[in-house]
C-alpha cells in the first residue's frame, strides 16, 4: 500500500528544486506528471516536468472526469490524471503530486488519506528576490506572483505538515523525515509487515 503525497507552495518558494532532489535520494517514490496548459519555459520538456496540453485538449480529459485535480491558476489550467496516480500506486510507488491547495482540497476528496505537505518561504522579501532572480517574468507578472503568493500562504493549515525552505538541505531533510515517517506508521506497516505481524501477534 503505497502513500500519495501533495506538496504545495507558492511560486518561488523552490518546490520544484525540493522535489526533484527528493526523488533522486529515496527509492520507490517518484512523481505524478501534470498537464497543464501554459506555455512551456525554457530548459522545460514535455512529458517530464509537464504534459503541456492545448486548452481544448484539458477541457475533453476534465469533461471525461479524466481529473483526480484540476485548477486554473493565474490564466493557466493545471491538472493531475486519475490514471496516472492510482496505476503509480498500484505498483508500489509512494506518488507526489505538485499541486496547489485548491488541488489539495479535491484531491483529498478523492484520497482522505492523502499527506500534505505545504513549503512556505522564510520571509516576503526573501520570496520577491528568489522571483525577481528566476528572471522568467517582468515586474508586473513578479506582482501578480507575489500577491498570489499571499493568497495562497493564507491556506496553510489545510495542510498536515509545513516545512519552511530557508536553507535548502534543512527543508530537504525536513521532506524526507515526512516520507520515512509516513512508512512506518501503523497503517503502512501493518500491510508491509504482515507475515510478521501474524508470527507476533
Amino acid at each position: 500500500m503505497a502513500s500519495l503525497f501533495i506538496i504545495a507552495a507558492p511560486s518561488g518558494c523552490g518546490k520544484t528544486s525540493l522535489v526533484k532532489a527528493l526523488i533522486e535520494k529515496i527509492d520507490n517514490l517518484c512523481v505524478c506528471i501534470s498537464h497543464t496548459t501554459r506555455n512551456i519555459r525554457p530548459g522545460e520538456v514535455d512529458g517530464e516536468n509537464y504534459f503541456f496540453i492545448s486548452q481544448q485538449e484539458f477541457d475533453k480529459i476534465s469533461k471525461n472526469r479524466g481529473f483526480i485535480e484540476s485548477a486554473q491558476v493565474f490564466d493557466n489550467c493545471y491538472g493531475s490524471a486519475r490514471q496516472t496516480v492510482e496505476e503509480s500506486l498500484e505498483k508500489g510507488y509512494d506518488t507526489i503530486l505538485e499541486i496547489d491547495w485548491q488541488g489539495a482540497r479535491q484531491v483529498k476528496q478523492n484520497f482522505p488519506t492523502a499527506v500534505g505537505i505545504f513549503i512556505l518561504p522564510p520571509s516576503i522579501t526573501a520570496l520577491k528576490k528568489r522571483l525577481t532572480k528566476r528572471g522568467q517574468d517582468d515586474p508586473a507578472t513578479i506582482e501578480r506572483r507575489m500577491q498570489g503568493a499571499v493568497d495562497e500562504m493564507r491556506h496553510f493549515n489545510e495542510f498536515d505538515y509545513l516545512v519552511i525552505n530557508d536553507n535548502f538541505e534543512i527543508a530537504l531533510d525536513s521532506l524526507s523525515n515526512i516520507i520515512y515517517a509516513q512508512r512506518l506508521s501503523t497503517a503502512q506497516q501493518s500491510n508491509t509487515q504482515k507475515n510478521l505481524l501474524k508470527q507476533l501477534v
